[in-house]
């Protein structure tokens, strides 16, 4: 079994993380937890003294064969992503960078994934274990480094989008995934209802698409595969070239659509599939861009949160609030949750952080 195990900028500051962490608990002063600070805007503002990770770093673990890489939460995603890519494999859930210096830790507390989500899987779906400091100072390892080790209720997979509320992660272990041996982008221009058709269509057949898009009269699709199946499938669908940097635009939300210069609030929606357009007064088809065929969708819009939330209850999904990005965190971001689900967060939240000084009210203000 090849193992590789890079040491160029490797740093273990687990011991000094988890002594702060055990002051912390010992004085009741709250930490807000830091890597690159590249994803604030994505949560509530915390309170606390920040606690970075910055330094506890490196790849400590990566077996190309297995399709395993363990790594310190500290380590620029970019750095895992260009190991990764020299040996021929990737980060499958392609997550957003929001600047040069995004960390592991930060893909982890944040969950979010880029296009290829729908077809891949998320970023919770590729975690096999992680380290975690806890609110006593002492660092436990949940789940493991290989899938038949990932069973029953898991506490890393826990972790993944808790954004940081429920302790420190100093460490991950994640399947990878071969990148594709070939690859092309394509624009076909056609209304909505024939898009969300198509892509109904489509999605019943064995066709290599991993992206898709629509925004302003045009569906936007990415095949990836095997040489001969991106081909046939290419020839088969037709439409334009599309150059291939459109998904890291969307992935990093440098598109057009996302222009800072806009001054209407950004939103995030999850949708069930094949949800028609959501009936907002106001929002015109260019005030949406359709991502994840059509199961996430970014809208422009001031219209007031409660109406937004309304409307995408009624459709079965959610919202969130975005924002800027250039702000330190929206007051409200996440859809208020069920009476029922807020009791076992803050169950949750009580046992993993009693004293409440992981990142307090990052994702809710009671937690």
């Amino acid at each position: 079994m090849a193992e590789t195990r890079p040491q160029s900028t490797d740093q273990d500051i687990s011991e000094a993380l988890g002594e702060r962490v055990r002051r912390a608990t010992d004085e009741g002063s709250p930490l807000r937890i830091v890597g690159s600070d590249t994803k604030a805007f994505y949560g509530r503002p915390v309170d606390g003294e920040p606690l970075s990770t910055r330094e506890h770093r490196g790849i400590t673990t990566y077996d190309p064969v297995e399709l395993i890489v363990s790594v310190r939460s500290g380590t620029p995603l970019a750095e895992l992503e260009a190991a990764l890519a020299d040996n021929g494999q990737m980060l499958a859930c392609e997550p957003p960078h929001f600047g040069t210096d995004a960390t592991v830790g930060g893909m982890v507390a944040t969950g979010l994934s880029g296009p290829r989500r729908p077809w891949a899987g998320s970023v919770r779906d590729f975690v096999l274990g992680t380290r975690v400091i806890t609110h006593e100072g002492h660092q436990q390892r949940f789940g493991g480094e290989v899938m038949k080790n990932v069973a029953g209720y898991d506490l890393s997979r826990l972790m993944v989008g808790a954004q940081g509320t429920l302790g420190l992660i100093t460490e991950v272990s994640l399947k990878v995934l071969p990148r594709p041996g070939a690859c092309h982008s394509l624009r076909l221009e056609m209304p909505l209802p024939d898009a969300q058709a198509k892509l109904a269509e489509w999605g019943r057949q064995p066709l290599p698409i991993t992206a898709a898009a629509w925004h302003a009269g045009a569906l936007h699709l990415r095949l990836e595969g095997g040489p001969s199946s991106v081909a046939a499938t290419r020839e088969r669908l037709g439409g334009e070239e599309l150059d291939s940097d459109f998904w890291t635009a969307l992935r990093e939300q440098t598109l057009a659509f996302f222009s800072r210069d806009d001054a209407r609030a950004l939103w995030r929606l999850s949708l069930p599939h094949n949800t028609p357009p959501l009936a907002l007064a106001g929002v015109a088809e260019e005030d949406v861009l359709h991502d994840w065929a059509g199961t996430q969708r970014w809208l422009r819009s001031d219209l007031a949160a409660d109406t937004i939330r309304e409307a995408c209850a009624r459709a079965g999904g959610h919202a969130t609030c975005l924002g800027s990005r250039e702000g330190s965190g929206q007051p409200d971001p996440f859809m208020p949750l069920e009476p029922v689900v807020a009791k076992y967060h803050r169950n949750l939240k009580a046992q993993l952080d009693p004293k409440g000084i992981f990142n307090p009210g990052r994702l809710y203000a009671e937690l």
